[in-house]
C-alpha cells in the first residue's frame, strides 16, 4: 500500500514495551529511493534526542491509531548510539547503529536491479560563484563531513520544497512522498502546483526525473507542462488507488513504479 509521508509524519512509534516517540523525518537513498531510516523524535522520554530506526524493525502501520509498531525495546533504543541528525550521518555512526541492533548493513547488500541512479543521483550543471573566506571554510568543514557520510542518504524534510521544472517551464515544488509500505521505497512524488495550476497537486515517479541540482534545490522532470496539466486528477485526501495508478501509467505511457525486493525481515 502507498502511504503519504505527510499523513504518517507525526505517527507515534511504539517499541514492544511502550512508546518511544513520533515520526519526524525519513532518510532515503537517492539512487534506489529506498527508505534507510525513520527519524524518531523521542519527545519528553529522551529530551533533545532523535534516534534512527531501520525499516527492518518496523512490524506494521496502524492507520486507525496513527502509529508504527516496532519489535525493539525501549532499553535498546535508549542504549543506541547517539546520532546527530542535523548533520550528515557518518558511515562509522551507521556501523555502530547496525551493530547495536544486529541489523544487516544495507551497504553490504548488492545494488538492486533497476536502481534509479540516472535520475535521483544526477546533478544538473551550475556555475560556481566566488565565496567569502568564512563561507569557504564552512563549506570545507561540511565537505569533510560529507566525505565520511553516505553521499546518497537524503532527508525527506530537506527535499520538500525543492522547485520542480518540466522540460518547458516551472510547475511547482515538492510537497510529499508516496511510500510503498511493503518495499519501503518512494514510488511517487507529490508536486504542489499552486502558482501554476491553483489548488491542484500532481504526482510523478522518481524514474521520470531528468536531473536534480542538490545545491540549487531544483528538480527537472522529463515531461512537458501540457502532459502534466492533462494528467489524471489526484485527490490528496483519498490518495492513489489502483484505478488512479493505472490511469496515471496509461496517460504518461510509462510505468509509475518499479518492482523490488521487500526490506522486511
Amino acid at each position: 500500500m502507498l502511504r503519504s509521508f505527510n499523513q504518517i509524519r507525526g505517527y507515534a512509534i511504539h517499541a514492544s514495551d511502550g512508546a518511544i516517540g513520533s515520526l519526524h523525518d525519513l532518510y532515503f537513498d537517492d539512487q534506489s529511493t529506498l527508505i534507510r531510516y525513520f527519524v524518531v523524535d523521542t519527545g519528553t522520554w529522551l529530551p533533545g534526542r532523535r534516534v534512527l530506526v531501520a525499516p527492518a524493525a518496523i512490524g506494521g502501520v496502524d492507520a486507525e491509531r496513527a502509529e508504527l509498531v516496532t519489535g525493539l525495546t525501549r532499553q535498546q533504543v535508549e542504549d543506541s548510539p547517539s546520532i546527530h541528525t542535523d548533520r550528515p550521518v557518518s558511515r562509522q555512526a551507521e556501523t555502530e547503529l547496525h551493530t547495536h541492533y544486529g541489523w544487516q548493513p544495507y551497504w553490504t547488500v548488492p545494488p538492486m536491479a533497476g536502481a534509479l541512479a540516472p535520475y535521483w543521483g544526477l546533478a544538473a550543471p551550475g556555475t560556481v560563484q566566488p565565496r567569502p573566506k568564512e563561507a569557504r571554510i564552512a563549506e570545507e568543514v561540511a565537505a569533510r563531513e560529507r566525505e565520511q557520510a553516505d553521499p546518497h542518504l537524503r532527508s525527506a524534510r530537506e527535499v520538500e520544497g525543492y522547485h520542480v521544472a518540466a522540460s518547458d517551464g516551472e510547475i511547482g515544488h515538492v510537497e510529499d512522498f508516496l511510500i510503498d509500505d511493503d518495499t519501503w521505497a518512494i514510488q511517487l512524488i507529490g508536486i504542489d502546483t499552486r502558482n501554476w495550476l491553483p489548488g491542484r497537486t500532481v504526482v510523478i515517479s522518481p524514474s521520470w526525473l531528468r536531473a536534480i541540482d542538490w545545491n540549487r534545490e531544483r528538480i527537472e522532470v522529463d515531461l512537458t507542462r501540457r502532459q502534466i496539466e492533462d494528467s489524471p486528477e489526484y485527490d490528496t485526501a483519498i490518495g492513489p488507488d489502483q484505478g488512479y495508478l493505472e490511469r496515471l501509467a496509461e496517460h504518461y505511457g510509462r510505468p509509475w513504479h518499479r518492482e523490488g525486493p521487500t526490506t522486511r525481515m
